[in-house]
């Protein structure tokens, strides 16, 4: 579903950090002191950072699809464990795919590796780690491989991103697990649940403990920052998280509904399962509404458990669609299947307004975009004329598939004409014989697609360490008249050329500053 048009996306603010850093650590060996354009970077552990990097090495740190690949790869093991737990859950094979399919075309599963790539994967390991906990808690006391291998998934959530998925996936899964199925043998699980425990913390920990003892300094300062900014960054209110059913996308309507538990625990074929389900996701919503700090993509990993909440509604409307009469009870079915079925019939006619002479270059992947989700709009209608929900199901998925195999490719068309990229400067300079440095902020969008480490000459207590070559270059965002006037008393300044990384017009709410840089040559008087 991705391997198709994953490489035609931007790289993000985030991406490009965790590439930056996989970069470093091949041409510098930074693997374990990691780095970010030649500076300390331990804000985030190293493991999504040593798979990039690994992939890198294998298919080049170029190949955005390779270094991408590893985070696919997890929305996949989300899907495949999210099967697994539901089918150890509901001993029900059609269900559990249900559930699986739900959660990997869930808008944000598949957002959260391009705008956050740790997230996928310290979620991905946890869900792992989960999976075999539940194994454990509901088969024999003596099961120490279960409680083995579920500590080692959650130390490599740990070497991922910490104690987030600890907190957001995992706490929300034993407050659940402990009201419906009890903890009946917990004096005799004591001992294996320390076990499972100090393996985490063993397996997720050693990293941090290395840096704290090779650079003490630089670790503190960076740990004293993060942990601020829990109560003093993105600062939202409480409710600020209760929309997060529509982080599921084209699944909002269904899994709004599935959270409707009065009505949907007489009509579901498992109402243990489904309480287990509702209980994690809401306990869930509720942790991560308690932290001060607050984002959008904070609420990924609600998603899991909502997708499993979600399953039982569908799997509710395939077993029973067909007899239904109450209309409070049908239209919701209709208005959202027939509503992503219209936007497939719309896609020729939306697609070609939007785009229009954008298209000349793109008439082959349109032409099969628009035949293709054409099709499967008019299969939805017919299937729901039909009431035969399980097709409606399946054709949604296919549909999902469709829009981004199809549809990724598409987007370069959006790139607008002031887009210019900077790949080309590096080897531009190096002909030249000429370092390039930067001056203020350089984002790190700009620094991967450079291709190199670009120093920065201005410290953050606003001095400048003017390099020592007679002849530099110099990207800057933007430059204050007095420090215009300390360049030029100094050097003779020459304006080469201005590189805009927005995809996105001027005019545009999408617009970044920060993405556009200029680029100087600067001869020592």
């Amino acid at each position: 579903m991705l391997t198709f048009g994953v490489q035609y996306l931007s790289v993000s603010i985030m991406e490009a950090r965790n590439f930056i850093t996989a970069r470093e650590m091949l041409t510098d060996g930074n693997w374990l002191l990691t780095t970010m354009n030649g500076e300390a970077r331990y804000e985030k552990p190293p493991l999504p950072t040593w798979l990039a990097a690994f992939f890198g090495m294998i298919f080049g740190i170029k190949n955005l699809l390779a270094i991408r690949f590893p985070a696919i790869i997890f929305i996949a093991i989300t899907g495949v464990f999210t099967y697994l737990l539901s089918n150890k859950l509901l001993n029900n094979k059609n269900h559990s795919l249900i559930n699986a399919l739900i959660v990997v075309t869930s808008f944000y599963v598949i957002g959260i590796s391009i705008e956050a790539p740790w997230d996928i994967f310290t979620h991905g390991f946890m869900l792992m780690a989960i999976y075999f906990l539940f194994q454990y808690l509901q088969g024999t006391p003596n099961n120490f491989k279960a409680i083995l291998i579920a500590g080692l998934f959650l130390g490599c959530s740990i070497l991922c991103k910490g104690p987030v998925s600890f907190y957001a996936l995992l706490l929300p899964f034993l407050i659940a697990y402990g009201v419906v199925f009890k903890f009946t043998a917990i004096k005799k699980q004591i001992l294996p649940l320390l076990a499972f425990l100090i393996i985490g913390l063993i397996v997720g920990g050693w990293w941090y403990l290395y840096v704290r003892v090779n650079d003490p300094a630089t670790f503190t300062a960076i740990a004293e920052r993060e942990t601020g900014n829990w109560s003093s960054y993105n600062i939202r209110p409480f409710y600020y998280y209760w929309s997060f059913f529509t982080q599921s996308g084209i699944w909002t309507i269904p899994a709004f509904i599935s959270l409707i538990y009065p009505y949907l625990k007489r009509r579901v074929s498992n109402t243990k399962a489904y309480r287990f389900s509702f209980i994690w996701t809401i306990a869930a919503v509720i942790l991560l509404s308690l932290i001060p700090e607050k984002k959008s993509r904070y609420l990924m990993p609600v998603l899991i458990p909502l997708a499993i909440n979600t399953g039982f509604y569908i799997e509710y409307l395939i077993r029973c669609f067909k007899d239904l009469k109450d209309k409070r009870e049908t239209i919701p079915v209709y208005f959202n299947f027939g509503l992503i079925a219209l936007i497939g019939l719309a896609f020729p006619i939306v697609g070609y307004l939007f785009l229009g002479e954008k298209l000349s270059g793109y008439k082959f992947p349109y032409a099969i975009a628009s035949i293709t989700l054409v099709l499967l709009g008019v299969l939805i209608f017919v299937q729901l004329k039909l009431k035969n929900m399980e097709k409606v199901f399946y054709l949604t998925i296919f549909f999902f598939a469709a829009l981004l195999i199809s549809g990724l490719p598409l987007s370069t068309a959006l790139i607008n004409n002031n887009y210019k990229p900077i790949s080309n400067l590096k080897e531009d300079t190096k002909k030249e014989a000429i370092n390039v440095y930067g001056f203020n902020y350089i984002s790190p969008e700009m620094i991967w697609q450079f291709g190199d480490k670009i120093p920065n000459i201005t410290q953050e207590d606003g001095t400048i360490n003017f390099p020592d070559e007679p002849v530099f270059g110099m990207l800057a965002n933007g430059i204050s008249p007095e420090h215009q006037e300390l360049l030029l008393s100094k050097y003779h300044i020459e304006k080469v050329a201005t590189y805009d990384l927005n995809t996105s017009a001027k005019d545009s709410k999408s617009y970044r500053g920060r993405l556009v840089n200029t680029y100087y040559i600067l001869t020592k008087k």
